[in-house]
């Protein structure tokens, strides 16, 4: 069953389930939410992979951009966070960035709260803040004007420019993109209880990372509520919203709202 928004009582639409283009009916609308059944006449199409990097992120808002050249999938930049962050960092221009520890550079207008602990190799970019008791462990890249808040912790990250995990967040072995903002106490698990290597499925793919550990992929304006549990693998779409409380597995369209794994409503636009 699919819940989809937006559309009139009885009204026949066309849509993309599951990798196939369906002809549907929709029924029982109520307050702009139609609930829709009735497939017929299924037919295998093309469609975008919404887990490609060119659909979840506006590359010209981070300064780790070059990271991502050559790849298609977002992950395949997690082995490689590390070494593009030492090699980076000897770039930055001394006037604009402290370098007070090896492998760690700090723009000079970025707001570091004493007490927080900052590990290499890491970049943190302009204007960004780091709160009391962060703990940023290694292989961290903070965009332009992110906050990092108290007691959020972060392993092997890209946070685009204007990302938020401001309170209580664990974000490991993820990539955040512009202005995407996780609510009090959500975070990405990034191991399977299983410690198998992690699959990423959407409609009409399987994608095999090869990794044991992939977090979460967030794509641009992204909005996660409080107490969220994002699972290994998990894609959320761009200008897509998660209720708090979610336990989300999977991928999660754009512009999409996810209420729980049976209600994903499209966003009227």
């Amino acid at each position: 069953m699919i819940v989809v928004e937006g559309l009139k009582n009885q009204e026949s639409v066309s849509l993309i389930d599951n990798g196939h283009e369906a002809g549907v009916t929709a029924y029982s609308a109520f307050k702009n939410v139609i609930i829709i059944s009735n497939i017929q006449n299924l037919k295998r199409v093309e469609r975008k992979k919404m887990t490609e990097i060119k659909e979840l992120f506006d590359l010209e808002k981070t300064i780790a951009a070059s990271l991502f050249e050559g790849k298609i999938y977002p992950w395949e930049v997690l082995d490689e966070i590390g070494d593009f962050i030492l090699k980076l960092g000897e770039e930055l221009p001394e006037e604009e960035y402290d370098h007070p520890a090896e492998g760690v550079w700090i723009a000079k207008d970025a707001n570091i709260f004493p007490s927080a602990y900052i590990g290499a190799p890491c970049i943190i970019d302009h204007g960004a803040e780091v709160r009391h008791c962060a703990f940023i462990r290694e292989n961290a890249i903070v965009g332009k004007n992110a906050v990092v808040g108290n007691s959020t912790e972060l392993k092997n990250v890209v946070l685009f420019d204007n990302v938020q995990v401001p309170h209580y967040n664990y974000v490991g072995d993820s990539i955040l993109g512009y202005k995407a903002h996780m609510g009090a106490g959500s975070i990405t698990s990034n191991v399977k209880s299983d410690s198998g290597d992690v699959l990423i499925r959407e409609p009409g793919a399987e994608h095999v990372t090869g990794r044991m550990k992939v977090g979460a992929m967030l794509g641009d304006f992204a909005e996660i509520g409080c107490n969220s549990v994002l699972n290994p693998g998990t894609v959320i779409g761009k200008h897509s919203n998660v209720y708090p409380t979610s336990c989300v597995r999977g991928v999660v369209p754009p512009y999409s709202i996810y209420k729980d794994k049976d209600h994903i409503v499209r966003k009227v636009l």
